[in-house]
């Protein structure tokens, strides 16, 4: 008699292996947690691989400002849950303390300004490997990307000073100043995250789900009416039901038209589009063709 994982238990089997492999040998690794669905799966990987304990790791969010209010009220109800502790590194501390400057206008986005926080962060608390929840179907610069992900002493990542990774074997060695960014559900898809979180039944904010909002029209995409997003000439602003595939900052996140009010009609629409998340929601992968490579070289997630 042979037994074999299924799909989902094969990915999620990896990633606990690759979250104790971290534990084991990194000493101040920390979890990244935006309150998206690719770090709330990081968050029950993380129950997995080591309760009944704790976690031997904080929660670190990189908090621009400019979150929805929806994730920021589950991001701290989903940790006063599960009793860690958690650290915000704030960008508008970073922007009051003058080691980054805000950007102005219609276009303005603090998004690229997380780099500077979180360098800063993993630098004063002494981090030497930050888990986050990337994968390599979200975008070419990230298809690149190995699980552990070196980053010099800069913060900064060079694609062509990646380590091998063979037979499931992972070099973890730093020295001090340099980290690693590990990503545990690399070789998951945007659908095998949603089937997970439909398998685990793990809550989401709510702006996953179809719901009416005040958005506008700007190239191509919808983005959520705020008072800090100022608009261009003739944008109008009007309602319209949708939900979002992928969570970040306000400023560069756009929604998709949707009716899907529940997990099982969320899947079936994941399974049928043809586009990636960020390809049509995020307009910080738009600047140019290798917007995501430059800002990882820089540090960014």
């Amino acid at each position: 008699m042979t037994y074999e994982l299924s799909h989902l238990d094969a990915l999620e089997a990896e990633a606990i292996h690759i979250m104790r492999e971290v534990a084991a040998e990194l000493e101040r690794p920390v979890l990244l947690f935006s309150g998206g669905k690719d770090s709330i799966v990081l968050l029950r990987l993380a129950e997995k691989a080591f309760r009944p304990g704790r976690f031997p790791f904080p929660v670190m969010h990189v908090d621009t400002g400019h979150n929805f209010p929806e994730v920021i009220e589950y991001r701290d109800r989903r940790i006063a849950e599960i009793g860690e502790r958690l650290i915000v590194a704030s960008v508008q501390e970073s922007i009051d303390k003058g080691r980054v400057v805000e950007e102005t206008g219609p276009r303005a986005s603090r998004n690229r300004l997380q780099t500077v926080t979180l360098l800063d962060a993993i630098e004063e608390h002494g981090f030497d490997a930050a888990f986050g929840g990337a994968r390599r179907d979200e975008e070419r610069a990230r298809a690149k990307e190995r699980i552990f992900s070196f980053r010099d002493d800069f913060g900064q990542w060079d694609p062509k000073a990646q380590r091998p990774e063979l037979w499931a074997l992972y070099n973890g060695r730093v020295r001090k100043g340099e980290h690693v960014r590990v990503f545990p559900i690399s070789n998951w898809t945007e659908l095998d995250v949603w089937q997970y979180i439909e398998r685990e039944q793990l809550e989401l904010p709510s702006i996953y789900f179809a719901h009416e909002r005040e958005v506008f029209r700007r190239d191509g995409m919808l983005y959520a009416a705020f008072d800090f997003m100022e608009r261009l000439e003739g944008e109008e602003v009007f309602t319209e039901m949708v939900r979002y595939r992928t969570v970040g900052d306000i400023s560069c996140t756009g929604a998709v038209m949707s009716t899907a009010t529940t997990l099982e009609s969320v899947v079936a629409e994941i399974a049928a589009t043809n586009i990636t998340e960020r390809g049509q929601t995020r307009a910080d992968d738009r600047a140019t063709e290798a917007a995501m490579e430059d800002r990882k070289r820089e540090g960014y997630f």
